[in-house]
């Protein structure tokens, strides 16, 4: 229920409840793609073959898998559902076969969460960090253009169906 980026609040936190989950928000500094996990392992496996590189990924319990994408800082009007016309059910809140592109006002459970139902939340690809020249103790992590990236994931999507 409370939000920080001070490091100091957020080590106290940890140390207070180290089970606690993270939740982080999406549109600012990343975006994310968000499909079912067999379309996303299908899709890593295709970019692999490809020398794509991915960014960071997550396995969200045996149902979903999240791509970590640059933000493109998306208008005020772009729908935030990507369908694909792929959903299983017509009741687009089960987001069963959905592609979700969370951007601006949304947010994400980050490893090392876990969902009420015990599900764990983790890492198949962990962000990689860069020291950046000249800022002391910056770090900057590549992350990739979510447009190289959806055209994977909307293969893979079509493709599980």
């Amino acid at each position: 229920m409370q939000a920080t980026v001070d490091t100091e609040v957020i080590q106290q936190w940890w140390e207070t409840r180290p089970e606690a989950n993270v939740i982080i928000a999406t549109g600012r500094v990343f975006d994310v793609l968000d499909v079912p996990a067999l379309a996303g392992a299908s899709a890593l496996a295709r970019m692999a073959s490809n020398d794509v590189e991915t960014g960071p990924v997550v396995v969200q319990g045996p149902e979903r898998m999240l791509f970590y994408v640059a933000t493109r800082g998306a208008p005020e009007d772009e729908d935030e559902w990507w369908s694909c016309g792929l959903d299983a059910s017509p009741d687009m809140s089960t987001e069963t076969g959905a592609l979700r592109w969370h951007c601006r006002d949304s947010f994400v459970l980050a490893p090392p969460s876990r969902y009420g139902t015990g599900q764990d939340v983790r890492w198949v690809r962990e962000p990689k960090a860069l020291s950046s020249p000249g800022t002391a103790g910056a770090v900057n992590t590549q992350l990739p253009d979510a447009l190289r990236l959806l055209e994977y994931l909307v293969d893979a999507c079509e493709e599980e169906g």
